[in-house]
């Protein structure tokens, strides 16, 4: 991936970062200079990316309708950028007369087509604390745009988006992309317990410090770029920011809607079967408690034992049924006993990984098989309890019903929840360390106070 040009208009300032964000430990949180400071006029605050292919027509007004809102109402300096994913009409040339005409606008040329491949590299290459995008057909309403960024700029979220299927949000497009849409939502939703309504909404931002985490791990270059970035923030516990926006359909788009479908379809099965292995390294994303001074005498703030125990119980519930049906497919061909273990060892290694990483948070392939040793000692004593019920049923009626079976061992697997959950959560995922929780919390400083734009800055 390389870029082939870099042209910034008359007062746009621009460094690459690189991989600044990829050292052991970032530095401590600092408040960038607020309102008043010598520097704060000179600090661009927010990066708009403009990502681009073959737009000759769209990008001239884009650009200039989307700089004259900024200058008009953003109160804070701002940088437009236009990521040329290797147009061949005339584009470069519009794109380079844009950044040689408008302060603020610079224009970016790279060899290769990919919209997440464009975002990658220009806000990689930001010096601002603040990044975002939009598409250059504008069809959400850019008054949404300063609520986009208002959370990121006060150290309130990490990453914000606007959202299409809010309620309140106002949408006028045809009945094909409101179905593909919805659809797709709901199978992020179903498929990698997406808690974010609208994946594919073209206008978001996030940190920069947060972005030089997190775009390493992000493996797509194309449209599922957006999906990918949200799904892996959510997993790691960002915090992500959703604004309601009025949106109207551009009936020239040139997406391929069934293509883009289906590189997005694989996309959700790559990424789901990497959050299931634990092939993610998402805790290098954990963020601290807060910003505030008394924070720092925190030393982590981990799930309570109430939300723990509501979690043990659901795992645990469908771990219990899945059990009960291993058993009775068991039982159709061999004894109570075998059937009892067989169901019980599959069930608990089952039932390891999920309290593994749905109860007490453990991500990432270390201490895996640690944790599942343990927690076959754990089973081991499951299966004292199930089988010595099952034993002493037997002893007393002779030859007991289905039925009757399953009831004791129902009740004896109450029993062994308990003492599972105990040792669970005191033996096998105890709580961490402070210094553990230390280590952890110093990898991304938490969200700074971003400099308010100079009462002079707003004069001129």
């Amino acid at each position: 991936m390389t870029t082939d040009s870099l042209r910034s208009g008359p007062g746009t300032t621009g460094r690459s970062s690189g991989g600044g964000g990829h050292s052991a430990r970032l530095p401590d949180r600092e408040h960038l200079p607020a309102r008043g400071s010598t520097t704060a006029a000179d600090v661009t605050v927010l990066d708009v990316v403009v990502p681009v292919h073959n737009e000759e027509k769209d990008l001239r007004p884009c650009v200039v309708r989307l700089n004259g809102h900024l200058a008009r109402t953003f109160p804070y300096p701002f940088r437009i950028t236009v990521a040329d994913n290797a147009s061949t009409d005339s584009t470069p040339a519009v794109a380079a007369a844009l950044a040689a005409e408008l302060p603020g606008v610079r224009y970016v040329r790279l060899a290769e087509k990919g919209r997440g491949r464009a975002l990658r590299t220009v806000w990689a290459q930001s010096d601002a604390p603040v990044l975002a995008y939009m598409d250059v057909d504008l069809s959400t309403d850019l008054n949404a745009l300063l609520p986009l960024v208002a959370p990121l700029i006060s150290g309130h979220s990490d990453l914000a988006i606007g959202s299409r299927l809010s309620r309140s949000s106002r949408v006028v497009r045809g009945p094909k992309r409101e179905f593909v849409s919805r659809a797709y939502n709901l199978i992020l939703r179903s498929s990698l317990a997406a808690g974010f309504s609208d994946a594919q909404c073209g206008f978001k931002a996030i940190r920069r410090e947060v972005a030089e985490r997190l775009l390493p791990m992000v493996e797509d270059s194309g449209w599922f770029f957006d999906t990918e970035l949200l799904v892996l923030a959510e997993r790691a516990g960002l915090r992500i920011h959703e604004v309601p926006v009025d949106w109207i359909d551009d009936p020239d788009s040139t997406v391929r809607i069934v293509r883009t479908a289906t590189d997005d379809l694989k996309g959700v099965w790559r990424v789901g079967r990497a959050l299931a292995v634990g092939a993610l390294p998402l805790d290098r994303l954990a963020r601290p408690f807060g910003d505030d001074p008394r924070d720092r005498a925190l030393t982590g703030v981990e799930r309570g034992p109430a939300s723990r125990l509501v979690g043990f119980c659901f795992v645990g519930a469908l771990s219990t049924l899945f059990y009960l049906a291993l058993y009775s497919l068991f039982r159709l061909g061999v004894g109570p006993q075998f059937a009892n273990g067989g169901a019980l060892l599959v069930s608990a290694v089952a039932n390891t990984a999920a309290n593994r990483r749905l109860t007490f948070g453990v991500r990432g392939r270390d201490g895996a098989f640690r944790h599942q040793a343990q927690g076959l000692v754990v089973f081991a004593i499951g299966l004292a309890l199930t089988s010595g019920s099952l034993a002493a049923l037997g002893a007393a009626t002779g030859s007991p019903a289905h039925g009757t079976e399953l009831a004791v061992l129902i009740t004896a697997n109450l029993a062994a929840t308990v003492l599972r959950f105990l040792l669970l959560r005191a033996w096998v995922f105890p709580e961490r360390r402070a210094t553990e929780r230390d280590d952890v919390e110093a990898r991304l400083p938490a969200a700074a106070a971003l400099p308010v734009r100079d009462e002079a800055e707003d004069a001129r």
